[in-house]
């Protein structure tokens, strides 16, 4: 494969696998802040006889964290001020295993393909 410099830029040969790779890759830096693990949101019950939630209409929300931490599954309680980052956080992961699936399967496909022409 032949590149040329073109303006101080180096230029590939156009191939849209190359380039939507490319994107891919250089995608990824955006998601430097992913967590690990999966965002839960659930309503419950705290208990109290007195509380607004005794008769199961208004129940407390709950925001939590489940990772497997240390080889462990772990849960983390978080307050609602963090939930909204912390599910964004965890979204990013998502997006970064999508990407990183399309990456492979766009080296596989150039690989086999070589493969064939050899």
């Amino acid at each position: 494969m032949s590149c040329f410099c073109h303006y101080y830029k180096w230029q590939m040969p156009n191939d849209p696998e190359l380039d939507l790779r490319g994107r891919l890759i250089r995608g990824l830096g955006a998601l430097r802040e992913m967590f690990p693990g999966s965002f839960v949101e659930r309503s419950r019950k705290c208990g109290k006889p007195n509380c607004r939630c005794a008769d199961g209409k208004q129940l407390h929300r709950e925001f939590l964290l489940s990772v497997l931490w240390e080889g462990k599954p772990q849960t983390f309680h978080l307050s609602a001020e963090l939930a909204e980052q912390v599910r964004a956080k965890v979204e990013m992961r998502k997006r970064f295993e999508e990407s990183a699936g399309k990456i492979a399967h766009l080296n596989l496909r150039r690989f086999l393909r070589q493969k064939e022409n050899k």
